[in-house]
């Protein structure tokens, strides 16, 4: 089935309690289209870039089967690039610098080998630009995903309200569904933010697992505990990717399969989060990821007691 990845393709800088980098690739559609994937090829990529962006990173993601036909290269221009120090607890973080760059003015390219889109993914942009992209395919996808952020509740609501009525899933942090809501319970919250477009919801809660909605149906998956937490940038895009990979390859959009493509988005997260940036999503194996699925099995089965 065909996936559709819109997103940042971008450059970070990043510090935390374990060490610092210097600009590595990052971005959210870099962690969606590598996460994503490990579930099928192709993963087709909308984004743009300046021309100082590498060619050898380009290829990497070429390698592991992301498709960049729709990734454009202004000539001239720089890629976006973003700085963060990470606090010792690793929940917090300061931004240190923001260029936009080739962002402020992204006008996506949708080519026509991207018009038979199953399954689209619309990473965190401005809300007028995901919805450009549902507009410019000639047909609706069977599931549209979408991952946002607080800082366009707080700038742009009108327009992400416009663009959350659209999707299928919206993928939101709870301090984002708690905004977004005014509601500080989050079942109450969930409630009325599937009443604004979305027929599933999903919280991430970082550190404390993921909560899955639709209609009265609720479903929880726990984060795993890991000895080693060194970098949490990219883990929820990283989650996103694994989720919609799961769900495109499997072509299965049931509640019961969403289940499953949580606890796979999880396995993939928990990855991402042991070394820099997309360093450990670069050489997973089948094996490691179904080794990591079952220990979040593991996490929540009970055994029977005998009567």
């Amino acid at each position: 089935m065909s996936l559709v990845v819109i997103g940042t393709v971008a450059f970070d800088a990043l510090e935390t309690p374990f060490g610092k980098t210097d600009k590595i690739i990052g971005g959210a559609a870099t962690y969606i289209g590598l996460s994503a994937s490990y579930s099928l090829k192709p993963v087709k990529l909308v984004a743009v870039v300046g021309d100082d962006f590498p060619q050898s990173d380009i290829l990497l993601l070429q390698e592991h089967g992301v498709d960049t036909e729709g990734l454009q290269i202004k000539e001239g221009e720089k890629s976006f690039f973003w700085s963060g120090k990470y606090a010792n607890d690793l929940n917090s973080r300061e931004t240190l610098v923001t260029e936009l760059n080739v962002l402020a003015d992204f006008d996506p390219v949708l080519p026509d080998s991207y018009q038979d889109c199953k399954y689209l993914m619309l990473g965190n942009l401005t809300p007028q630009i995901q919805r450009l992209v549902i507009q410019r395919l000639v047909n609706r996808p069977k599931l549209i995903v979408m991952d946002t952020m607080n800082f366009w509740m707080d700038i742009a609501l009108d327009e992400l309200l416009t663009t959350i009525e659209m999707v299928d899933v919206l993928s939101i942090n709870d301090e984002e569904a708690r905004q977004l809501s005014g509601e500080y319970s989050l079942v109450k919250a969930a409630k009325k933010i599937l009443g604004m477009g979305p027929k599933f919801l999903i919280i991430k809660k970082g550190e404390h697992g993921a909560l899955l909605f639709h209609k009265n149906q609720i479903f929880f998956a726990p984060a795993l505990p890991l000895e080693e937490v060194f970098d949490p940038t990219g883990a929820g895009d990283t989650f996103a990717g694994g989720f919609i990979g799961h769900l495109a390859a499997t072509d299965d959009i049931s509640f019961e399969n969403m289940k499953r493509a949580v606890i796979h988005g999880s396995a993939m997260a928990s990855f991402c989060v042991e070394k820099f940036g997309t360093e450990r999503l670069l050489n997973l194996t089948k094996e490691e990821i179904a080794a990591r699925e079952k220990q979040f099995g593991e996490l929540v089965r009970v055994e029977e007691t005998p009567a």
